[in-house]
């Protein structure tokens, strides 16, 4: 464990699990304090729309396990802190020249691909949330086939492939835990808005025409950013669109 490890938070690591959020969720409960849930392999991970998540050997998988504070829609907000501590965690994983940008809601890209996905759960019911589980898997060795993705999907991509530079995930934790925290303390002070806007800061195609699916729906507009509570804004022949879940498409 380093040095700048978050005081308070605990850290288990595990040789092999079905996925991070599922052990989250089974401690989850019994934990006293914020922690980090990571495994070496893990073999039924999940992505955002019960999609599955692809772990070749050597990337990372972790989850961070936190009692949260404020309602279920602040607790929905927390993707875009685990997406700015996730940016600020590959920057210093892969030197000042990877090009690294955020594809809305948290998706973090490395030199236009994507390098990671973030899936937030909850424990509880209504709006009443026990735990909340930020599961965050990085390709840190090597990337899934591009079949292992939906078509026209964002291409996935490595650390490795793309710079060069081999990152242990026990190492890459070390760097993704205080990087969290430090985001975390912003959100809990401060509230939403200077995640906001450094979100924006660091967003992928902001002011270009994007495709947003919800559904069978398509909409096509430019990309005018996000607004206060996290939504995704677009400008479209018919007016604004403001669209609180969508999946996101660079169709130009």
């Amino acid at each position: 464990m380093s040095e700048t490890w978050p005081q308070g938070v605990g850290r288990v690591i595990l040789a092999r699990t079905d996925s991070t959020n599922a052990e989250a969720m089974r401690q989850g409960p019994s934990l006293t304090g914020p922690t980090w849930i990571m495994t070496h392999e893990q073999v039924a991970g999940r992505g955002r729309r019960g999609r599955g998540w692809v772990m070749p050997a050597g990337n990372f998988a972790g989850t961070l396990v936190l009692r949260p504070k404020g309602d279920p829609e602040a607790v929905a907000q927390l993707s875009f802190v685990a997406a700015l501590a996730l940016y600020d965690a590959l920057s210093d994983a892969c030197g000042p020249a990877a090009r690294l940008a955020i594809k809305w809601p948290n998706d973090v890209l490395l030199n236009g691909g994507k390098i990671a996905g973030i899936l937030l759960e909850s424990l509880g019911s209504g709006r009443s949330i026990q735990a909340v589980a930020v599961g965050i898997g990085v390709n840190l060795a090597a990337a899934p086939t591009t079949s292992a993705v939906e078509p026209g999907a964002v291409r996935p991509v490595s650390v490795r492939e793309e710079t060069g530079f081999t990152v242990a995930a026990e190492d890459f934790l070390d760097l993704l835990a205080p990087a969290f925290a430090r985001w975390l303390a912003q959100f809990e002070t401060y509230g939403f808005a200077p995640i906001r806007n450094a979100w924006l800061a660091r967003a992928a195609r902001l002011g270009e025409t994007i495709i947003a699916r919800t559904g069978q729906n398509e909409t096509r507009g430019v990309f005018d950013g996000i607004d206060e509570t996290g939504a995704l804004v677009l400008t479209t022949p018919s007016g604004r669109r403001v669209l609180p879940a969508a999946d996101v498409f660079f169709g130009g």
